[in-house]
C-alpha cells in the first residue's frame, strides 16, 4: 500500500514511519511526533540529511515541524503547514513555545532588540511568518523568540486580503529559488502558496498538488480569452496567477525572479520548449 501514497506528504521510510501510519505502511519502526518550531527566518527542507541536497520546500519563522527522527544534526519529519516530509537542520528549530497568533503581513519586516526602530534588527522575518505575542509596547510587539516586531505588519492569523493577485504582485523582482517560498527567493507554486494563504486559502506545496486541489476548471479557446484576475495558469510543473485577461505574474527559472509578462507570450515561450499549456483554475 505503501505505493499508493504520496512520499512528498506520508512521513514513511523503509526504516521508520508515523505511528499514525500503523497498519497502513510496512517499517522496521514507527515513531510518534515531537513537535517543533523553526527558529529561523526560512529553513530548506531538503530531501536527504545532506547540506547538498536539494531543497523542496521552507520553513518560515514559527511555522510547526514534527519531527520523527533526530540524527547526526538532521530532523526527519512533516511540515504541519502543507504536510510536506524531508530534513530539516536540527539546529534551525526550537521548542514550539506557545501557539503562533499572528502572521507577518507585509512582505518582510525587522525583528529588532528592543521596542525602537533605532535598536539592533536580529531578524529579516517573511509574509505569513508566524509568532506569538508575549508583550506590547507602543507601536511593537514581542514575539519570545524573535524580538520586537512592528505591529501594524503582525496581523491576526484569520486577518486576510481579498486579491491573492495584489499579494503576488508584491513579489515582483524578488530572485527564483526553487523550493523557496520566503520573500527574498521563491519559485512559482511557492508564489501561489504564499498568495493564497494571505487570501486565507491553504494550497499544497507543489504545482501538480495544487492544480488538482485548487479552485474549478476554466473553459477557454484556442486564444486563452475570458481569464480573469486570480485565475491559476498551469503546465506540467509551472503555475502562474493571471492579473488581467492577458497578463500573467509568476516565479520562473526563464527570467530568474519573480516577473509580470503577457500570457501569450509565456504560452508561446514555454510550448516552444516542449511543455504545452494545461488547466486553468478559478480560485
Amino acid at each position: 500500500m505503501a505505493e499508493e501514497l504520496d512520499p512528498r506528504v506520508t512521513p514513511f521510510r523503509a526504516d521508520l514511519a508515523a505511528a499514525s501510519l500503523k497498519g497502513k505502511v510496512e517499517a522496521a519502526r514507527y515513531a510518534e511526533p515531537v513537535r517543533k518550531a523553526c527558529r529561523v527566518p526560512a529553513a530548506p527542507i531538503v530531501k536527504a540529511p545532506d547540506g547538498e541536497a536539494a531543497m523542496d520546500d521552507q520553513l518560515l519563522f514559527g511555522e510547526r515541524f514534527d519531527v520523527y527522527e533526530e540524527k547526526d544534526g538532521w530532523a526527519w519529519g512533516q511540515a504541519a503547514g502543507d504536510a510536506y516530509v524531508g530534513y530539516v537542520r536540527s539546529g534551525h528549530l526550537g521548542e514550539a513555545g506557545a501557539a503562533p497568533d499572528r502572521r507577518i503581513t507585509a512582505l518582510r519586516t525587522y525583528a529588532f532588540s528592543r521596542p525602537d526602530i533605532k535598536s539592533r534588527p536580529d531578524r529579516l522575518l517573511s509574509l505569513n511568518a508566524k509568532i506569538a505575542i508575549a508583550e506590547e509596547e507602543g507601536r511593537f510587539v514581542r514575539d519570545a523568540e524573535a524580538g520586537w516586531i512592528i505591529a501594524a505588519h503582525a496581523g491576526a492569523l484569520d486577518e486576510t486580503v481579498s486579491d491573492h493577485a495584489a499579494v503576488a504582485e508584491q513579489f515582483l523582482g524578488a530572485p527564483y529559488l526553487w523550493g523557496g517560498k520566503e520573500s527574498l527567493g521563491l519559485d512559482c507554486s511557492g508564489l501561489v502558496q504564499m498568495s493564497l494563504e494571505a487570501a486565507g486559502v491553504a494550497a499544497p506545496r507543489d504545482t501538480d498538488m495544487q492544480e488538482a486541489a485548487l479552485g474549478r476548471d476554466v473553459e477557454t479557446d484556442e486564444a486563452v480569452s475570458g481569464l480573469k484576475r486570480g485565475d491559476l495558469v498551469f503546465w506540467p510543473g509551472h503555475v502562474g496567477i493571471m492579473l488581467d485577461e492577458t497578463r500573467l505574474i509568476h516565479a520562473n527559472a526563464h527570467h530568474m525572479m519573480t516577473a509580470i509578462e503577457p500570457l501569450r507570450e509565456a504560452v508561446d515561450r514555454i510550448g516552444a520548449k516542449g511543455t504545452p499549456l494545461g488547466r486553468i483554475k478559478r480560485v
